[in-house]
């Protein structure tokens, strides 16, 4: 791709409106209700969903079900050993924040009031990170999620797909889809978290410099919407899989 007088290649060879090679491998978890492990580029997370006959006590009684995520990485995901934190005897900040997005963005693509007095817990974890863990957790955690469903004949409970990617600007540049060295120099980074029909579950987007205006985000959200729908095209295959 030439911008102005530049030809932009990035160190992977991408082009800056390309995504990952992206693999959806299904039926990795013998035991669990649906599983997919996803690897986008050098990152790979591990998903699992799990059907349970309960619901949390504030839900109890009411006739609707539930959807929640939890979200680990393993020591050596990273360059370096990070230390579990089951051995630190709390769950870190981030963690915390992850594993709720995920959990909001599958609960809206499931007819909750239809599961019944169900959860569905997705376990997403990265067994190597190189940038875009929450969203490909997000991407793969949907497959997991649709593969229980179908599997246990509730495919009617799903009302769409999610997924998400990341876009950023750097060096003022727009770029879709950035692993970890793209990531750490980016001016602007935005996880985009969207569905099939067009609508977004959540947005985050934070300037790590120079603020950015209304013009960058339009860009960033042309530039995701791209990639959500490549997305969503690699999902549905998996899926067919599925019901095949």
């Amino acid at each position: 791709m030439t911008i102005g007088n530049r030809s932009v290649v990035r160190a992977d060879g991408r082009g800056p409106s390309d995504l990952r090679p992206v693999t959806l491998t299904l039926g990795v978890q013998k035991w669990a209700e649906g599983s997919c492990q996803i690897r986008v580029g050098d990152t790979e997370v591990l998903c699992a969903a799990t059907i349970a006959d309960r619901v949390p006590p504030h839900l109890r009684g009411k006739g609707t079900g539930w959807v929640t995520a939890e979200y680990s990485m393993l020591p050596r995901a990273t360059a370096e050993r990070t230390e579990r934190e089951s051995a630190r005897g709390r769950i870190g900040g981030r963690t915390h924040e992850i594993q709720r997005l995920i959990g909001r963005s599958l609960r809206g693509v499931v007819d909750l009031t239809r599961l019944g007095e169900r959860t569905v817990t997705l376990d997403c974890d990265v067994l190597q990170a190189d940038g875009g863990t929450r969203t490909a957790s997000i991407t793969g955690g949907y497959v997991a999620l649709a593969a229980a469903l179908i599997t246990y004949g509730m495919e009617r409970l799903l009302v769409g797909k999610v997924s998400a990617v990341s876009v950023g600007i750097i060096e003022g540049i727009p770029y879709l889809d950035l692993d970890y060295s793209e990531d750490s120099r980016a001016e602007v980074d935005f996880n985009v978290v969207g569905t099939d029909a067009g609508t977004y579950v959540e947005l985050q987007g934070t300037a790590e410099g120079k603020p950015f205006d209304r013009e960058k985000v339009d860009r960033l959200l042309d530039l995701a919407n791209l990639g959500l729908g490549r997305l969503f095209d690699v999902q549905g295959e998996a899926i067919a899989r599925v019901r095949r």
